[in-house]
Parts: C-alpha cells; structure tokens; sequence
C-alpha cells in the first residue's frame, strides 16, 4: 500500500525558511522520480520542484534560487528546502510520483499534505 507522509509545514515570517520533508513508502521509491506539488486556495495544485533518481533536479521559475529539492534513498524520504519565503508561497505541500503510473501510485492518490503559512 503506497503511503506518501508530508511533514514540516507551519507558519513563518516573509524572509524565513522551512524544510519539508516526505517519508514514502509501498513503491520502488528509489527508481522513481519524486516532486513536490504546492495547491494554494482556490488554484490548481502545480509541480514547483522535483527531483530524478539520480538526483538531478529543476523547479518552477517562482522558486527558483530560494527552494532545495534533495533525496535520500536509503531512507525513502524527499526533502524541501525553501529559504527568502514569500507570501504567495502560501499552500499546502504534497509530494508525489511526478509519473505515477511508472510508480504504481493511483493517479488520485495524494497524502494529507503539509501547511505552509508564510506571512508579510
């Protein structure tokens, strides 16, 4: 059973930083790419980071230069570094499978997330 479990979020001052992580598991987690998807109210969850097998990576233009997507295979978590927050970076952070079905992960299948609140 594929388990995504995002952690890490809350509420920071414009200028700060926050690291999230995501512990995986169900899935061959090293194969796979991974990427870090951002929904803010009322918007369409967006693919800002993601990272190869490996471990090259490539971000959103709005988060580049600020955010860090790294991996550690051999504890099957991704990570988010994300420094010179802003607020429009206000969301609920999810990882996942950028291609799911070479993962084996229902394509609706998201975890709880994890808040990020970053105020000006």
């Amino acid at each position: 059973q594929v388990r995504l479990l995002e952690s890490g979020g809350g509420l920071v001052q414009a200028g700060g930083s926050l690291r999230l992580s995501c512990v995986a598991s169900g899935f061959s987690f090293s194969s796979n790419a991974m990427g870090w998807y951002r929904q803010a109210p009322g918007k369409q969850r967006e693919l800002v980071a993601a990272v190869s097998s490996s471990g090259s990576s490539n971000y959103v233009d709005s988060v580049k230069g600020r955010f860090t997507i790294s991996r550690d295979n051999d504890k099957n978590t991704v990570y988010l570094q994300m420094n010179s927050l802003k607020p429009e970076d206000t969301a609920v952070y999810y990882c996942n499978a950028p291609n799911r079905k070479l993962a084996g992960i229902d394509d609706d299948y998201w975890g709880q997330g994890t808040q990020v609140t970053v105020s000006s």
